[in-house]
């Protein structure tokens, strides 16, 4: 198998070391065989999306998927490579928004709509019929953590789950290897914790209080019903 390419737009480095972590333990692969591209201090326009057996593009700790920063134009040709050359791409929370984006939806930063901590995701009835989110049960706990959220899906994409909060917690490109998950799919608990802690002065205005953050660091979930998505999705169409 080709190496896994992971995108990341953090400035943390041992954050950005969590994050390679975490997709070594979701997608079950040695971690030598995932290699990250951090688009703060790296471009990509030398790098060729086939390859790779698979994009993941992970989170982004204070940056905004809804905003144009210099490097934020190829990052989005980048992706639009990867969907027109059917190469399998899945983004997990800010990597989600970034492929909506990137394919012609709209993204905003939202904090009104934020969500931090487990929450519940329903499939939608197309879900029964996906490769993937069919495996899952029909409700189920996820961690978030997210301002930014998908106002719109790009054309030809298709919500496999939503929750009371928002829609398009996920979606997939139809009939292409490429998803978008608003929830982490990487995360364990432990990892969220460590993130929540990290960016704690990020989610200041959402968790004034040292009891609003303490609940929502109880309210993590150890493991979850998405633990085993990525591996689902190297499954699919990769392995």
């Amino acid at each position: 198998m080709n190496p896994i390419l992971l995108i990341q737009a953090r400035d943390e480095a041992h954050i950005l070391a969590q994050e390679h972590q975490c997709f070594t333990d979701r997608l079950q692969v040695e971690p030598a065989l995932i290699v990250p591209l951090n688009v703060l201090a790296e471009s990509l326009d030398s790098v060729r999306p086939h390859r790779y057996s698979a994009i993941m593009i992970g989170g982004s700790g204070a940056y905004s998927a809804a905003e144009n920063y210099h490097w934020m134009d190829g990052l989005l040709e980048f992706v639009r490579t990867c969907i027109s050359e059917s190469v399998p791409t899945f983004g997990s929370c800010w990597g989600h928004q970034i492929i909506a984006r990137a394919a012609g939806g709209t993204v905003a930063y939202d904090p009104a709509r934020s969500e931090l901590g487990s929450v519940e995701i329903q499939l939608t009835d197309t879900a029964s019929d996906d490769d993937l989110f069919r495996l899952l049960p029909p409700v189920f706990c996820a961690n978030a953590g997210h301002h930014d959220r998908v106002l719109t899906l790009p054309e030809g994409a298709i919500e496999l789950a939503r929750n009371e909060s928002q829609p398009y917690q996920a979606f997939r490109m139809k009939d292409l290897p490429v998803y978008g998950t608003q929830f982490h799919s990487e995360l364990d608990a432990a990892a969220e914790r460590e993130r929540l802690y990290e960016y704690r002065e990020h989610y200041r205005d959402d968790l004034p209080s040292e009891a609003a953050f303490q609940r929502v660091i109880d309210s993590l979930h150890e493991s979850t019903e998405a633990d085993k998505l990525l591996r689902y999705f190297l499954d699919a169409f990769v392995l």
